[in-house]
């Protein structure tokens, strides 16, 4: 079965409003559904709920950071194979290796451009075909 992008259900995590708003219109505007959390606590409570193809999340983030959400994301089976694109101001080689420690598929250092979060959706969800922006 294919997926349009209608159908795919991004989740970004972010505390910065800015991130979360740009990540956001970004992705409508090539038909993808998008579920924003500003926080760990807040994304995983929203995980469950929603079941989203691919979460993007930011690594400096109060109460729960983007390292432990990643990890505890990975640990439950449910969404052990959902792919998790890290986010980060940083382009540390550290930050990169952390990253895949804890199970992240991939590492985007903000700000990123239309190209690479449609990139790296389209690296993980093979499937997803963003709808035309000229119609």
């Amino acid at each position: 079965m294919e997926q349009h992008s209608e159908g795919l259900r991004v989740m970004v995590i972010d505390d910065s409003k800015t991130i979360r708003r740009t990540a956001e219109t970004l992705l409508k505007k090539v038909g993808c559904e998008v579920i924003t959390a500003v926080d760990g606590f807040d994304a995983l409570a929203k995980i469950a709920d929603s079941h989203p193809s691919i979460i993007f999340v930011d690594i400096m983030m109060p109460r729960l950071d983007g390292y432990q959400t990643c990890a505890l994301i990975k640990n439950n089976s449910a969404f052990k194979s959902t792919p998790v694109i890290m986010l980060s101001s940083k382009d540390g080689l550290f930050d990169k290796a952390k990253g895949r420690i804890v199970g992240s598929d991939q590492y985007l250092t903000k700000p990123f451009s239309k190209e690479e979060l449609l990139g790296a959706i389209k690296a993980h969800v093979p499937t997803f075909t963003p709808v035309d922006q000229a119609s």
